[in-house]
């Protein structure tokens, strides 16, 4: 079954550091760009970072610096290391496979609040 599951949100004050993690089925993560977007309130959803099954990571200029996309090939893992939160980065994060798409799974809730 083609899946991901995404966890590791939670509620944190601005400046603090959450980690990411989002597990896919091998059939879609194997070989693939992988790929974190959130979506905020009254938001539509949009793309955060992305890394090549090598390692090469891009990043949305708003989080450049702060966030860090890492991803392990043997557990069929993406990571997403943030650092400096801020309220602006809360939203519902999800992973998704840019190579071969998958239904997006439940997503993991980011807060970032004093």
């Amino acid at each position: 079954q083609v899946q991901l599951v995404e966890s590791g949100g939670g509620s944190v004050q601005p400046g603090g550091s959450l980690r990411l993690s989002c597990v896919a089925s091998g059939s879609i993560f194997s070989g693939n760009i992988m790929a974190w977007y959130r979506q905020a309130p009254g938001k539509q959803r949009e793309w955060v970072a992305e890394i090549t099954n090598s390692g090469g990571p891009n990043y949305v200029n708003s989080v450049k610096g702060r966030f860090t996309i890492s991803r392990d090939n043997a557990r069929n893992t993406v990571y997403l290391q943030m650092n400096d939160l801020k309220p602006e980065d809360t939203a519902v994060y999800y992973c998704q496979s840019l190579g071969r798409p998958a239904p997006w799974g439940q997503g993991t809730q980011v807060t970032v609040s004093s």
